[in-house]
Formats: structure tokens, sequence, C-alpha cells
């Protein structure tokens, strides 16, 4: 492998070491010892969590082509998988407020296992039903157990700023180091101990099932909404009329569905990016490499928040930056000749590229923490899961309809829409900025007239 590689590897390595070794007093935050034990359980549990889903991802792919299965076949596996998402997600998130955040994260558990269990059959209705749960199980991941950790965080009385906190650790941990020890294990499991590609889905299993034990015993049950006079439809139209009446809100999915929407579509491009010409790349090393930019990207978000700085606003020069950074393939393509060589070393425009793709990468490590805390600020407690799911909901719909029109476009195209869209997020994050501060105004406005009114005859 060449030297350029580990160059990249180790210089972020050690800027990463750098910056979690070199906090100084403004960069942490004093907190209590139940605080710490809280903020530890759910960290754990988190990384457990994400561990049975890095695991799964470097050989879905492979397992299926190992069955036999074509790439069109492959592709509607995909499709299904963000399919049940987008349309189960926001019933399961409604079900998750009402019936309990625990229960949906145990829930979580049970889908994803039940779902490992069935990459074991080369049948594949068997193996579309195993995308099905995949797809409800994401949508789990990513809405009840952020819901549940702001409910119990709030209940136990806990400093909001503290919140921050557990959201950087938990990105940090769980989308970076846990990511990057999950390929190295799920490679030697596959292929250094011969296990074959099921194996890293058994290991996830067992993961998914320890992580399940401690939520059980360990969790306390909270809910959005539990009262019983609010069916199904009736969360929905709470959720519906939350995002219809207050712009932050709407603002704040359509921020996220464009910069999710992004990096999706980033995860199915950048391989063919780096080898347009069937250029020898190492994948593994470079995902560890992404996730090791996540990492950075989530040290340095801790340091922000740390410090106080207002999220509205460093998130727009972290969305302008990544617009950039998506923008590269297409600058490259157009400057740098191409080789008409098949095959050797990686070119002189992929070692821009990749460089530029660790930045996106880091740019996704800040945006995680960030955009939880503002999720955690603008979405009211009693339809969390239901509203974070609604913004699911535009996001699949691109990914699946980038899924299956992925061979009929250019890759520069492609690359060029994401830039786009990365651009309209920090103009909408900018209004999102300016909304608040014209909300907050008049809040403080209010409370002036309100303590006034007593002292006027």
């Amino acid at each position: 492998m060449e030297v350029f590689y580990y160059l990249v590897f180790g210089g972020l390595a050690a800027v990463v070491a750098g910056l979690e070794l070199g906090k100084s007093a403004k960069d942490r935050v004093t907190t209590s010892q139940a605080f710490n034990s809280f903020k530890n359980n759910y960290v754990l549990v988190y990384s457990l969590m994400m561990s049975g889903d890095w695991l799964q991802g470097p050989y879905v792919y492979y397992l299926y082509s190992q069955y036999g299965f074509d790439k069109g076949d492959i592709g509607r596996l995909f499709i299904a998988g963000f399919g049940s998402s987008m349309l189960f997600g926001t019933i399961v998130g409604s079900l998750a407020d009402k019936q309990g955040r625990k229960r949906a994260c145990i829930t979580y558990c049970i889908s994803y296992i039940l779902s490992c269990i069935t990459k074991h059959s080369p049948e594949y209705k068997i193996l579309m039903i195993g995308r099905v749960l995949g797809g409800i199980a994401t949508s789990l991941l990513f809405s009840a157990f952020e819901s549940w950790l702001v409910a119990e965080h709030n209940k136990r009385g806990f400093d909001s700023q503290w919140l921050s906190i557990t959201f950087s650790k938990a990105i940090f941990l769980g989308n970076g180091l846990v990511a990057i020890v999950s390929g190295l294990f799920a490679n030697l499991l596959a292929d250094n101990l011969g296990f074959g590609p099921v194996a890293p889905f058994d290991a996830a299993a067992c993961f998914l099932a320890i992580g399940m034990a401690i939520i059980m015993s360990s969790w306390s049950e909270n809910y959005g909404d539990p009262s019983e006079s609010k069916d199904l439809m009736s969360q929905f139209k709470v959720a519906a009329k939350a995002i219809a009446s207050d712009e932050k809100i709407a603002l704040l999915g359509a921020i996220q569905s464009l910069f999710e929407g992004s990096m999706y579509t980033f995860v199915f491009l950048w391989t063919p990016a780096l080898s347009p010409n069937e250029e020898d790349i190492p994948h593994g090393f470079i995902f560890a490499t992404f996730m090791l930019s996540s990492m950075l990207g989530s040290s340095i978000a801790a340091r922000l928040l740390a410090r106080k700085l207002k999220v509205e606003g460093y998130m727009q020069i972290v969305f302008t930056i990544s617009a950039f950074t998506l923008f590269l393939p297409v600058v490259t393509n157009i400057l740098v000749p191409a080789s008409s060589v098949k095959g050797g070393s990686i070119s002189f425009g992929g070692t821009l590229q990749l460089l530029g793709f660790c930045t996106f990468e880091a740019c996704v490590g800040i945006f995680w923490p960030s955009i939880m805390k503002m999720r955690s600020q603008y979405i009211p407690e009693e339809a969390r899961s239901t509203i974070m799911n609604f913004f699911r909901i535009p996001l699949n719909l691109f990914v699946c309809v980038v899924l299956y029109n992925v061979n009929a476009f250019p890759i520069t195209v492609m690359f060029g829409m994401c830039s786009i869209f990365l651009f309209m997020a920090a103009i909408l994050q900018r209004r999102l900025m300016v909304v608040s501060d014209l909300h907050k105004s008049s809040t403080k406005a209010q409370e002036m007239d309100d303590e006034d009114e007593p002292l006027n005859p």
C-alpha cells in the first residue's frame, strides 16, 4: 500500500490525539458524578448499538453477490431498506413517543437481530424481509435513542448544556472509534479467520443482544405524550402541526434532509470517484481514514459546544466547506487530465479528492452532535420521535431515487447536485439563525413587558 495513505491516516491520528490530549480548561465542563454515570451508561449502549450497525456495513453488498444476485437485484434490496425506513419510520417513531422510548430501543435491537438472522438464507424473499426489518431498525436507531436521552436528561434535572457533552462523546466513540474497530473486526472474522461473510452479522447480533440486556436492566421508561386520548393519527397531526406552525422546526428538518441526503449519496459515490479506471485502492483502509476524519470533526464539535459558541452560526461555515469538498470531483474532472490506463495506483486527481473527502467526513463529525443539540432545543418533547422520523421521509425518498438512477447520470453531475444541496443547507442554516434570534428577542421583550405591567397604574 502506498505511503500516501499512511501519511494521511497518521496525520489525522496525530491531530485527533493532540486535540483530545490538549484540552484546556475552556474545553472542559465541570459536571456531577451522577451525570457522568448516566453519560457513560448511554455512551456504552450507543456504542454497542452502532457496532451492531457498523459490523454489517462492509459485507452487505459482498454477501448478496456471493449468493449470486446481480447489481440490479442488490440495488432493489437496498431500496427496500430505505423505502421501509421511509414508510414505517413515522409509525414506529409515533409509537415510541406514545408507548415508550425504552420499548422502542428494545424493538430496535430485536428487529436488527432478526435482520441479521435472515442473512443466513440465500432466498431473495427472506433477504428482502431482512432489509425491511433493517429499515425499521434504522428509523429507531436515529430517533428513539436520542429521544430517550433528551427526555431522561431533562427528567433527572441535569444542566441542559451538558447534553452536548453526551452527544459529542457518543459520536466520537460510536461513529468514529467503534466504526474503525468494527471494520477491522469484521475483516478478521470474515477473511482472516475464514468464517465467511455471514460471520460479521452474527457478531452484530451478539453486540445488539448485550446492549439490549443493558437497556432492560438499567434504563427507565419515558414518553412523549402517553395520554390514552391520542391515537396514532393524533400523534401525526401533532407532529405535522408543529412542523407547519414553527418555521424553526421546518428549517431544521430541511437542513437535516439536505445534508444527510448528500452524505448517503457520497457513500455510494466515493469508490467510483477514487477509482474511475479501476485503480487499485485499499477500500477498508480508506474507510478507516474517513472514520478517523469523523472523529476529528466530533472532537472539534466538542470544543465548540464546550465554549458555548452558537451552533446556528458555525454550522453555516461547516455546510459551506462541505459543499466545496463535494464539488472537488467536478473541478478535478475538468482541470486534471484523466488517465487512460486501466488499473494501477490512485491518480493525482484521486489523491486531491481523497483529501477533500476526508475534509467532508470531518464536517460530518461536526454535524452529528451539532444537529442533535439543535434538535434538543427546537423539537417539542411530546412528539420528538415522530417529528424526527418525519424529517427522514424526504431523506429516504431522495436516497431511493439516487439508488434507482445511480447509473443514469455521470458521477460529476451527482456530486454537483450534492454540492448544491449543501449550499442550500448553509443558506437555510443562516435563515434558522435569524429566525431563532428574532424569536429570542421577542420572547425577551415580552418577559420585560410582563415584569413592568404590575408597576403601571
